[in-house]
């Protein structure tokens, strides 16, 4: 079978039946717009395909940076049969029949680019089904995904692969996409309305196309129109995938932002979760987690300000229980800071994993029976209410930690007075008399 077309992109670009973000696709490294960061002059990416010499390599990225593009690219460059792949329909019995014609192929001197869009999106067994061949050098892979490939594809495939980060796109390269697509529609636009759908495309060149392509189709003959624009891009977008990483990036932006007390930006970063439509109880938990890690005993009513806006979400669900968490993030962000009681608890599961299980002393055992109390079990306990203060005087520790200090408060909103305290607690143990003089 034919795998490869002579020039398969440039027969496309005279296509007005087919869609513009299709017609407007780059033949050349040249006409590429974006990736600078591995595809300028003199870059190892951009040098390997100038040099033919491109192993296989995995392309990631978030949607229309470039990814099919540059592995078409890659494959008129190199002379390459270009074989796609979509994960979505392919199977085991179509990826054996086309690795056989790439053995054959590669026999007869001719070499087989594979593409496989959204690889993350094939199971293991499929992914195996591709190593052979690749550690064989019967086939150069490209793979594209959106998602990260540490956690989405199999380790084998990854030592095989070079990974390499595709960035969204700048409003400004957007900008320069669509003016070289005005003359494909047929169409002249003022600058500020590319610059509003560029800067509505968030990093996305086909959204950028698209939505030109809709205003241009709703436009008088000739000129581009703000009500057109405005008619067709109705709303903004959010490049959000509730189950992948940009999940995990918002969150992360999320609490961070949080923890440096920066207001606003946790507002911004909640409201794009919101716009979104992430589970508000999701939220709602993670808001919980920064008041213990992030504030603790600086502000102990953060802990409750928390667990009451999770349970008026609960309770009063979308979009009134919005407020809640919104309320609940400007509180957190304005509360004093200190992560003294987590690193308290990290200094004692570190010593509890590197150091033996000792035994409880016996005088803070309780002596049930009769034999347990000759064996010493409770003897020389002391009740603290009967000291003054309530403060005994024995060691509550193992006597290979006894002093061992692990909560070391901050000096930052309630905690200066539980510091205080301590420091008192401490100092009163110190100084007590020896009990063997």
């Amino acid at each position: 079978m034919s795998l490869f077309e002579p020039d398969p992109l440039a027969s496309e670009k005279d296509d007005t039946s087919r869609p513009l973000a299709e017609r407007m696709r780059p033949v050349t490294l040249d006409e590429f717009v974006g990736q600078q960061h591995i595809l300028g002059e003199g870059k190892p990416l951009r040098l390997q395909i100038e040099r033919d010499q491109l192993g296989s390599i995995i392309l990631w990225g978030s949607p229309g940076v470039g990814k099919t593009t540059l592995a078409r690219i890659i494959a008129r460059m190199t002379h390459c049969d270009f074989v796609p792949f979509s994960a979505v329909l392919s199977g085991i019995k179509e990826i054996k029949a086309v690795m056989a014609d790439a053995e054959r192929n590669r026999r007869l001197g001719r070499r087989t680019l594979i593409f496989i869009d959204e690889i993350h999106r094939f199971n293991k067994a499929q992914q195996d089904a591709f190593l052979p061949y690749v550690e064989r050098g019967d086939i150069i892979l490209i793979g594209a995904t959106t998602e990260n490939p540490s956690f989405e594809v199999i380790s084998a495939l990854l030592s095989r692969t070079k990974v390499y980060m595709l960035k969204p796109l700048s409003e400004d390269e957007i900008l320069l996409l669509l003016k070289r697509a005005l003359p494909a529609i047929k169409m002249e636009a003022p600058e500020e309305l590319l610059k509003q759908i560029a800067g509505y495309a968030n990093g996305d060149a086909r959204t950028a196309y698209n939505i030109l392509e809709l205003a241009a189709a709703a436009s008088p003959e000739g000129k581009l129109t703000a009500q057109a624009v405005e008619d067709s891009l109705q709303r903004k977008m959010l490049l959000y995938d509730k189950a992948g990483e940009e999940h995990y990036n918002t969150i992360s932006a999320l609490h961070k932002s949080v923890r440096s007390s920066d207001v606003d930006a946790s507002l911004y970063w909640l409201g794009r979760m919101l716009e979104s439509g992430e589970d508000r109880l999701y939220i709602a938990r993670r808001l919980v987690r920064m008041a213990i890690e992030d504030i603790g005993l600086a502000d102990p009513r953060a802990l409750e300000q928390s667990i009451a806006a999770m349970q008026a979400v609960h309770f009063l669900g979308m979009p009134e229980g919005d407020l809640a968490l919104g309320q609940l993030t400007i509180y957190l962000a304005l509360a004093p800071k200190s992560d003294a009681s987590y690193q308290a608890l990290n200094r004692v599961m570190e010593v509890i994993e590197n150091n033996r299980a000792e035994p409880v002393p016996l005088h803070l055992r309780n002596a049930v029976t009769g034999s347990m109390k000759q064996w010493g079990y409770g003897a020389g306990y002391q009740h603290a209410h009967k000291f003054e203060d309530a403060l005994p005087e024995m060691e509550c520790l193992p006597e290979s930690l006894a002093g061992k200090v692990f909560y070391e408060p901050t000096g930052r909103g309630s905690e200066q007075r539980i510091k205080e305290r301590l420091d008192q607690i401490r100092n009163r143990k110190k100084n007590k008399p020896d009990a063997s003089q």
